[in-house]
């Protein structure tokens, strides 16, 4: 009997702030530097929350954050506070480990 396989898409399963939130925190954790990983599990959040509202929301077109919050994609800071405001999300730092 052959196994089925089907797609994971993790935008599907993030349905609180809190989710997000540590869904980001953990992908900023293991991205090593790689910014396109950051920004490919930001645009995960976006999708899950919807991308039309957060474009309406940012003010920014709805096309342009799916190619920078994709695995391909550089967004810029400026991007990157507007669409984690619109998101409910709040980023801070602290001293490294």
């Amino acid at each position: 009997m052959a196994t089925k396989l089907h797609d994971y898409d993790v935008a599907q399963h993030l349905r609180s702030p809190a989710e997000m939130a540590a869904y980001l925190e953990a992908s900023i954790i293991e991205s090593d530097g790689d910014a396109a990983f950051v920004a490919q599990a930001l645009g995960d959040i976006a999708r899950a929350k919807g991308m039309t509202a957060l474009a309406r929301e940012t003010g920014l077109g709805r096309e342009s954050l799916y190619k920078a919050l994709s695995a391909d994609g550089n967004p810029q800071l400026g991007t990157v506070l507007k669409v984690a405001k619109a998101l409910g999300l709040q980023l801070s730092v602290k001293p490294a480990a």
